[in-house]
């Protein structure tokens, strides 16, 4: 079966000459579909780089990123933002809503950059609400929603259209413990009945405890690569 992500010896610099730093060097990574991994390492390992440059958010200095069998690395502009919009679910720590837009509305909105009827969007978006147990607050608007509330909110958003991965940063960082292993486990639960896969950055052990793969990157490079 072909991986849904494929990194082939990409490198990430930045800065020039005697400043240059290699934040990745030469990792390459496969993830398969269904997986739910957590790349981990301390800070400044290459964690999030890795992350940005899987979901066509950065491009690598060299090497390949392919996303179901397409070469990403190659892509920029608009060919790049269609189809990250297509194939790749985002969740940021800071949940990233639109504050003037409703729970709906923020979920639905990738959909409707999609084109997809009306109909099967409200539809997609009450089975996204009823998943994460937002039945009934889908009305209200980021402000009026808890951190945790928000975040399912995000996830339910990153899950709507489909996509063949979800890319996970520090996704519990701004909320509290009990909240965030609540979330935690929804997105396992989402993994293990819809075969989502989930890619997370994270240093959280909370994280690390339920994630079901482990690569370990250290300065750049991948040292561990561990299935539990």
């Amino acid at each position: 079966m072909e991986p849904v992500i494929e990194t082939r010896n990409v490198c990430r610099y930045f800065g020039e000459d005697e400043t240059r730093v290699a934040a990745l060097d030469h990792v390459s990574v496969q993830i398969e579909r269904g997986e739910f991994t957590a790349v981990i390492g301390p800070s400044g390992s290459g964690k999030t780089t890795l992350l940005h440059l899987i979901g066509g958010l950065d491009n690598p200095s060299s090497g390949e990123v392919f996303l179901s069998g397409t070469n990403i690395a190659e892509m920029s502009g608009t060919e790049l933002s269609d189809f990250r919009r297509d194939h790749i679910g985002f969740i940021f720590q800071a949940y990233n809503l639109i504050p003037v837009l409703s729970a709906e509305e923020n979920i639905e909105y990738i959909m409707l950059l999609q084109g997809v009827p009306a109909n099967k969007r409200h539809e997609r978006v009450r089975e996204m609400l009823n998943l994460v147990g937002l039945e009934g607050l889908g009305d209200r608007r980021p402000a009026h929603l808890s951190g945790g509330q928000q975040q399912r909110v995000a996830v339910a958003r990153a899950m709507a259209s489909n996509p063949d991965i979800i890319l996970a940063d520090e996704p519990t960082a701004n909320l509290d413990s009990a909240t965030g292993v609540a979330l935690l486990d929804i997105m396992r639960q989402l993994n293990e009945e819809l075969e989502m896969t989930f890619v997370f950055s994270t240093h959280a052990q909370k994280i690390m405890d339920r994630a079901r793969r482990l690569v370990y990157l250290e300065d750049g490079k991948v040292e561990r690569d561990e299935s539990k």
